[in-house]
């Protein structure tokens, strides 16, 4: 369709031109009908997911011993999680674009040689500040996931993307939950240096593995670099859909570091006193999350992800509740970890599932945008409950972590209500009962999207 001589974009025209906000390129021809990956693609996307986002999470059963290395405080040491969820933002905005642009297997292999000589400057670094840098080199480069995550949605069939990316997505949620196990596991035998020298070794194998097995793939634009960039930022702007739920995804997020951060500093002192192996070991209760991944996927490929929205973020927010007696029952502390993991990684396939559908050509910049705010948010979380946590102890950790549940419900709310008011007042109908939209707009032509 031309209007005015300009190309617009009609959804389900694979191969026509369309114009991206503004900028004009060519989606190659497929048929999405035709498209299917094989379930030994899905694991081995899954895996690879796993191996690269546990880099992120490494250090946070191991904060006290780290802190007790280099003669700091566990606030400071927190710090150390901190660089590398900042540096997760820095690498979601500048590398994950290149996805759209670049052939996805060599940019998966190079980004894969960069975290492996992060993780060997991490295992010899000689102070603390040493030490958060490597951190953030680390997050700049484990957003290889994010890569691999709108790939797989990219090659799966329509039909079969839910569950694609849950899978995938419950591969990297493992990998989250066993990089805190084993971290915590070798740490106690070799010390928590180990972990990352070990770590540097398999991700370098992993980039000759991928490189090898990853099917080719041609890239689906031709802007330049500065370009792409600019249209991440189109799609923030234009796409209300994608600003709520990236919305969503940074306050569940931030909660889940409010958490994870300063749960070792809890397990450390009295009354549990537990070594960093059993430490460690509390990541196992993550697997309720991991699982929901998968859950959540094949609920959402049924379009159950709106209205299940509102549930997931009070399960988040209520389990703050669970949490906050756990400083003194470990029942309350393991029931509140399995609620909120199962609570945040329901809503972030949710999320990912409605927003990695809107432009099917642009997955890799609409999956940018969403994890952009993702891990901004987690970034905070980790601030806040360090500062949190050596003023007010673990009461207020709970009151952080609770407050920023409260507001993702209450905005989830305030987006129904809004929803509903507008359904009311959106028809305006003439003498002869005949019903015309009362503020006509180009996307009322539109298919409808959800929040």
């Amino acid at each position: 369709m031309r209007r005015g001589g300009r190309a617009t974009r009609r959804p389900g025209c694979a191969g026509q031109p369309v114009c991206h906000h503004g900028l004009m390129d060519t989606v190659p021809p497929s048929s999405q009908e035709e498209r299917s990956i094989s379930s030994g693609m899905v694991a081995l996307l899954a895996v690879s997911c796993g191996l690269a986002v546990a880099n992120l999470y490494y250090a946070q059963p191991l904060l006290a011993t780290i802190a007790r290395t280099f003669h700091t405080t566990p606030g400071i040491a927190a710090f150390v999680v901190t660089a590398s969820q900042l540096g997760y933002g820095v690498g979601l905005a500048l590398l994950v674009p290149l996805g759209d642009l670049l052939e996805r297997r060599r940019l998966v292999a190079l980004v894969l040689v960069g975290t492996a000589a992060a993780l060997a400057m991490a295992a010899v670094a000689p102070d603390m500040y040493f030490l958060m840098a490597a951190a953030a080199l680390i997050g700049v480069t484990a957003v290889v996931a994010q890569v691999l995550v709108p790939f797989a949605a990219h090659l799966a069939a329509d039909a079969q993307r839910g569950r694609v990316v849950g899978t995938v997505m419950s591969g990297l949620l493992i990998g989250i939950l066993l990089g805190r196990v084993v971290a915590g596991a070798i740490a106690e035998i070799a010390g928590w240096r180990t972990i990352y020298a070990a770590s540097a070794v398999w991700i370098a194998v992993l980039a000759i593995v991928l490189r090898r097995m990853l099917p080719p793939e041609q890239p689906t634009v031709t802007l330049s670099y500065r370009r792409l960039l600019g249209s991440v930022v189109s799609l923030a702007r234009t796409e209300p859909l994608l600003r709520r739920r990236s919305l969503y995804g940074a306050l569940t997020f931030a909660c889940f570091n409010v958490l994870w951060t300063s749960l070792a500093f809890l397990l450390s002192a009295a009354p549990y006193r537990y070594p960093s192996v059993v430490i460690g070991l509390f990541g196992l209760l993550g697997a309720g999350g991991a699982m929901a991944a998968g859950f959540a996927g094949r609920l959402a490929d049924r379009e159950m992800a709106p209205p299940l929205t509102g549930i997931t973020l009070a399960i988040v927010a209520g389990s703050f509740g669970l949490l906050a007696l756990g400083a003194h029952h470990l029942w309350a502390l393991v029931a509140g970890i399995v609620l909120l993991d199962i609570g945040a990684q329901a809503t972030h396939i949710f999320n990912q599932h409605l927003i990695l559908r809107l432009h099917p050509e642009s997955r890799s910049r609409l999956n940018t945008v969403y994890m952009v705010a993702y891990f901004a948010g987690g970034s905070l979380g980790s601030l806040g409950t360090g500062l949190a946590f050596g003023a007010w102890g673990w009461k207020g950790v709970c009151t952080l972590g609770g407050a920023l549940g409260v507001s993702a419900v209450s905005l989830w709310v305030a987006e129904q209500v809004s929803r509903s008011t507008r359904g009311t007042r959106s028809a305006r109908c003439d003498t002869q009962g005949a019903c015309l939209p009362s503020n006509p707009s180009p996307e009322s032509a539109t298919p409808p999207t959800y929040p």
